[in-house]
């Protein structure tokens, strides 16, 4: 039973923490079954079995815990002057000698101490005042990503953040009866809840960062950093590690938030040598050798004041929210988006409502949640499309106009679509163009644009000769068109721009495409069961689109790979760069010849690792496949 203890823990180890899987989810369910058969027959179990995490019964209130030692609070800063003037600070209290930095996320969430004996977890609890917070042992021990057992014998207190992860939030707020407000809350509350059975459910995540008190004396606290913990199995996030104060702060403008699974308000900036911290100390209230770098707040409140419904390119109607103006990240908010008409239930929003907004990956932010017992208009389900008046259905979760061919609003956007950079790249085909040429000129499907003549544009108020040939010219040369563009043009649900480059890279042609089989689809990497389908019903039920394309002149073909030191590998970028964005290298692999890949895959041939590469570097070497550094990358697209 203690081997089996261990693969099971050493499974969930490398899927929670490495995210590097070693066996599929029903091998491990068959596993866990079995020690739990095992532990009901011998009516033993072990402290770190996996069976514990499951959520306990709940506990009578909360007990107070003190800490080992005192937990401080971050100085801040929220220009980068004063980051600037900080570093300098340290740097003269180093005698003017080199000082290196570490860079880390500022997890927006809630600070846990989890402490450990002889190697086995033992406790867990809130920040509180720095001297004593609350005991959340239980509620903590359902958390994956803590381990119950580390290899380290002696008593440690780790400090780190509990947070609950964007797509845990939304996937949770899915089917919730009372939605979280955001993730932070999700957490707190998780967390404080005395039903262990309520945290569980949550599907927290805790990310550790520092070492708050360790018995061990004998080495060098230097070895008690981010790279202790990690060696101990925590989970850690950790950017980079440098000496030029300049490259930290080019580090925190290259943080793209929206691209992140969790919350973060900000970057955390750490002295790495611990006999420095040493030297430096302590303030009241904070450490010397660290500073936190504030961002704007990214979430708000206001009011809502009406709720209209937009029809989009699909026919799929979604709400929108009419707010009071409030400023969110340096804007004016007067909009947010609803996902659909059960979203607004679930998050019992009205017209009056006081909302949480924050801001998402669109530009229109995002209604997180109500606040309870605020407003009092109901938001009626629409029964007939805003647009055109059809009757609407109901398709899974959304509503849908059920006239596609008669939608104005559907057509015009259908069609914006079809003309954007990413697709034909027609040149002076807005919106607002297109809106003329479905209302004067009858213009309906993709088609109808390259029917169009000089005396037909003429006819319209806006355009003289020069900007009728300007136009012409530009729908001519969008006929020559390679044929990912041409793919993603076309409108196929959940097919956008990268997809569509490897539908191309993998059929050749659009017959090709059209005739592959959901089972030939659904193999290819980042295609699932539903996209196969929608790609499949899209080619049956639009059979004449690219037909009557074809007979306007349009000519789409298999664009030629690159060649170059790179041609025919497919590459994966890990960690940290130090030379360039990931953008930028992601660029130069394809400037090269060469294909990026989001995850190591059977497919895979190459793997380019910066400073702190994770799970996508382990599994690669696993698997045997080529790795290079940074510097043999650079040596390579320079050469």
């Amino acid at each position: 039973m203690c081997g089996l203890v261990r693969k099971l823990n050493d499974y969930a180890y490398r899927y929670y923490v490495l995210d590097d899987p070693a066996v599929t989810d029903n091998v491990y369910d068959k596993l866990y079954d079995e020690l739990l058969s095992l532990e009901r027959e011998t009516g033993e179990r072990f402290p770190d079995s996996p069976t514990a995490r499951v959520g306990g019964d709940p506990v009578a209130a909360f007990k107070s815990h003190t800490h080992i030692a005192r937990l401080y609070s971050l100085d801040k800063c929220r220009t980068f002057d004063e980051l600037r003037t900080w570093a300098e600070k340290i740097i003269s209290a180093a005698g003017g000698s080199a000082v290196t930095f570490t860079l880390e996320y500022k997890l927006d969430g809630l600070t846990l101490v989890v402490t450990y004996e002889n190697g086995l977890y033992k406790c867990a609890a809130t920040r509180g005042n720095g001297v004593t917070g609350e005991d959340v042992t239980e509620q903590a021990r359902t958390i994956r990503s803590i381990p119950m057992r580390i290899p380290f014998g002696g008593t440690v207190e780790t400090k780190g953040e509990c947070i609950m992860r964007r797509s845990a939030f939304f996937k949770y707020n899915e089917t919730a009866d009372e939605p979280l407000k955001n993730p932070r809350n999700g957490a707190a509350g998780a967390l404080r809840n005395l039903d262990p059975g309520v945290t569980a459910k949550r599907n927290l995540d805790m990310i550790f960062y520092d070492v708050n008190y360790i018995s061990d004396d004998s080495v060098h606290s230097q070895t008690y950093g981010i790279d202790w913990l990690k060696n101990n199995k925590f989970k850690t996030e950790k950017l980079c590690v440098t000496s030029d104060i300049e490259q930290i702060i080019a580090e925190i403008q290259s943080v793209d938030r929206d691209s992140l699974d969790f919350d973060i308000d900000g970057m955390v900036i750490k002295v790495n040598d611990y006999e420095l911290r040493s030297r430096l100390g302590y303030t009241d209230k904070f450490p010397r050798w660290a500073i936190a770098y504030k961002f704007e707040a990214e979430e708000t409140t206001t009011t809502v004041r009406d709720v209209i419904w937009q029809v989009g390119r699909t026919g799929k109607l979604t709400p929108l929210a009419v707010l009071d103006p409030v400023e969110l990240c340096g804007a004016t908010v007067k909009r947010a988006t609803l996902n659909n008409y059960g979203d607004i239930l679930r998050k019992n929003v009205r017209i009056g409502s006081t909302v949480f907004i924050r801001r998402s990956n669109d530009v229109i932010p995002e209604i997180l949640s109500a606040v309870d017992g605020t407003g009092s208009g109901e938001i009626a389900m629409p029964t007939v499309c805003p647009d055109c008046g059809a009757p609407v259905e109901m398709r899974g979760a959304h509503l849908f106009c059920t006239n596609p061919d008669g939608c104005r609003t559907r057509t015009i956007a259908q069609l914006a679509h079809f003309a954007s950079k990413d697709c034909m790249d027609i040149d002076g085909l807005s919106s607002n163009t297109l809106s003329k040429f479905h209302d004067y000129l009858g213009v309906r499907s993709p088609a109808d644009i390259y029917k169009l003549t000089r005396e037909d544009l003429l006819t319209l108020e806006a355009f003289k000769d020069k900007k009728a040939d300007k136009l012409l010219a530009s729908i001519e040369r969008s006929k020559d068109i390679g044929l990912s563009a041409y793919i993603n043009a076309l409108g196929i649900p959940n097919v956008g721009k990268k997809l569509a480059a490897d539908l191309a890279d993998r059929f050749g042609s659009i017959d090709g495409l059209s005739e592959a089989s959901e089972e030939e689809l659904a193999s290819i990497d980042d295609i699932g069961e539903r996209t196969a389908s929608d790609i499949t019903e899209f080619f049956r039920n639009n059979s004449d689109l690219d037909k009557n394309l074809r007979a306007c002149g349009v000519s789409p073909h298999a664009e030629k790979k690159k060649n170059g030191i790179l041609s025919g590998e497919k590459a994966v970028l890990t960690g940290r760069l130090l030379s360039m964005t990931r953008s930028q290298a992601a660029a130069a692999v394809e400037a090269h010849g060469g294909t990026v890949q989001s995850s190591v895959t059977k497919e895979t041939t190459l793997v380019i690792a910066g400073e702190d590469a994770g799970s996508k570097l382990d599994k690669a070497r696993a698997a045997g496949i080529r790795v290079i550094g940074e510097k043999e990358f650079l040596s390579l697209i320079n050469a």
